[in-house]
Formats: C-alpha cells, structure tokens, sequence
C-alpha cells in the first residue's frame, strides 16, 4: 500500500463525512451522487468552477500535465479552501481507470497537492474496478449499488442527448430546459429511493416521448460543431 495513502475507514463513514466528488460528468455525476446517498454515503457533487478552479490547480499541478486533471484537482483545492467544509471530515473520491492513462496518476497528483497545501490527512477514495492495491473499509461498492450506478449512467446519456438534441431548435426558449430539469428531477427522486427495472423503462419511454413531442422549429438547420478533446474538455461547465 502508497504510504502516503489515507484509509476511508468506516467510522468516517459512520461519522457523516462529506465525501466530495468531483464534477467530471455534470448530469451523470449529480445522478450517481444520489446513489452514493442511498447507500448511506455523505457525498457532495462539487459545483465551483470558473478561474480560480485553473488557478489552483495550476499552482500545485505540473502545467503539461492534461487539463482534466488542472481542473480536477483546482476543483478539489478550490472547495477545501472555501471554508464551506469541515477539513477535518472531508473525503474526497475520484475514478481511477488503472490503465495505461494518464487518469490513473490522477490519485497520487491530488494526494501531492494535498500534501503541499497542508492537508493530508484528507482520505482520497479510487473507485476502481481494479485492485489498486489500496484499502478503504469505510466505502464498499456493493452488486446493487453497482446497478443503481448503472441506471445513473443510462439516465445521464438519455437526458444530456435527449437536450442537445433538442434545444438548438426549441420553438419556445427554455423549453427543453425546463423539460430537462423536470426529468432530471425524477430520475434524481427514483434513485435517492432505489430504481427497480420496470420503472426504468417505463421511464425511459416517458422522457423519450416527452422530448419527442417539445415543439421545434427550423430541425435540422444549424451547422454541427465538433469539439476535440479529453472528458472534461468537453463536459465541464
């Protein structure tokens, strides 16, 4: 095991200690939060953004180092420093693929900064599906919690293609806004309870006839834009 690394041990978790996730995926990450609540986790998606999010991760982050990981890190910085949270009952989690690339440097690069900035106390959970060598007896990732987070992911990519599908051609502005966030809001509900597999569906049908029916103009008239990049490149706010 790292020695630098810092079990999750469950009497944190037992404690209420504010897991912060990163805002990596805005629309899946706010759906699988609420499976991590429903599985008796305190966890928070973190919402700061803007430039003092680069400016921190800049400081304490190698600058050809990718800009996923900038923002990853400044975010986490950026909310530690905030004053928002107890520092002392504060986790923080992030995926790790345990491949090849460069995200899998993503653990040791926060656990670095946290070192720097006087806090590395901090645990940082790996939610990986493999064995990266680490312990952490306070965060356990269960059959059905895996398929809750599934329904998360499927739920994330409907609602994000089900808009941008839509909205460049909504007849009445913030239309397909307002859909989107009821929508979202129902999923978010469904999961904070448990999703079963019929109400899945049955929901997935709704929101694809709901969308299907928002009033549009001038369809298919826009150009397309291609954006090239890494996960965040494209998906942070």
């Amino acid at each position: 095991m790292p020695s630098n690394h810092v079990e999750f041990t469950r009497e944190m978790r037992e404690a209420g200690y504010t897991i912060l996730v990163p805002n990596m995926l805005e629309f899946h990450f706010s759906l699988i939060v609420k499976v991590l609540r429903l599985n008796g986790y305190n966890a928070e998606l973190l919402t700061n953004s803007g430039p003092n999010v680069m400016a921190e991760g800049l400081k304490y982050v190698h600058n050809d180092t990718c800009v996923p990981a900038l923002l990853v890190i400044g975010q986490f910085l950026d909310a530690l420093h905030s004053g928002k949270y107890d520092i002392n009952k504060v986790a923080l989690i992030i995926t790790q693929t345990g491949g090849g690339c460069r995200a899998t440097n993503y653990i040791s690069l926060i656990r670095k900064a946290l070192a720097a900035v006087g806090l590395p106390h901090i645990p940082v959970i790996a939610l990986s599906f493999k064995d990266l060598g680490e312990s952490n007896p306070g965060f356990k990732v269960t059959p059905s919690m895996l398929l809750q987070a599934a329904y998360s992911i499927f739920y994330g990519d409907l609602l994000m293609m089900a808009l941008y599908r839509t909205r460049p051609y909504e007849a009445e502005p913030g239309s397909a806004n307002r859909l989107f966030d009821y929508w979202m809001g129902v999923c978010q509900d469904q999961l904070m309870r448990g999703l079963k597999r019929r109400e899945f569906k049955d929901t997935v049908r709704l929101i694809v006839e709901d969308f299907d029916t928002l009033p549009l103009v001038g369809e298919g008239t826009k150009p397309r834009v291609g954006v090239v990049g890494e996960i965040l490149v494209k998906f942070h706010p």
